[in-house]
């Protein structure tokens, strides 16, 4: 499709209004490319830092007195830590992989699919995480319930917060 004067497309091929921007494809690729790097450096950190943690309690004296509720908890949790690595890192493999290939716009597209799928997933590993560190720390029902605030918490920053911003924005906004 052609975009009809004062209408760009975005990475994903959507219409959106003029910006008042005067890129091309290619420019308008190379940054929001730029920009998905700055918030993919933000979550892999994070995710690092969290996996690493997660790796080295397997290790720890007490973890052979964890019931099995809780090393289930632990499995699910470092599979998810896994996965959630794998697609926040992703975005830098189809980059490396599709470089030069004149597929830029393409790329900024999957990868940004990729990073949201991360997003959603590091939603998970968090909610896991905090699961099983509350239970052993707690003992009882308080850690489902401050879990399920801190899920809340982070689905309204992360994803409600966000949807509330684009929903309510006008096109003079985006200008």
């Amino acid at each position: 499709m052609t975009p009809k004067p004062g209408e760009d497309r975005d990475a994903e091929g959507c219409r959106e209004p003029d910006t008042g921007r005067h890129e091309t494809a290619e420019e308008r690729a190379d940054r929001l490319w730029t920009d998905l790097l700055q918030e993919l450096r933000v979550a892999q950190t994070g995710v690092q830092i969290l996996f690493g943690f997660l790796l080295a309690v397997v290790f720890q004296p007490r973890f052979v007195d964890l019931s099995d509720t809780d090393r289930t908890i632990y499995v699910v949790t470092v599979m998810l830590g896994s996965v959630t690595a794998a697609a926040l890192i992703g975005p830098v493999s189809i980059h490396r992989l599709l470089t030069g290939h004149r597929l830029k716009p393409q790329t900024v597209a999957w990868a940004s699919r990729l990073t949201v799928l991360g997003l959603v997933l590091l939603f998970c590993t968090m909610c896991s995480a905090l699961l099983l560190i509350l239970r052993v720390a707690l003992h009882n029902a308080l850690a489902l319930w401050l879990v399920g605030a801190m899920a809340l918490w982070f689905l309204v920053c992360w994803f409600v917060f966000p949807a509330w911003v684009l929903a309510r924005s006008t096109p003079e906004d985006e200008k």
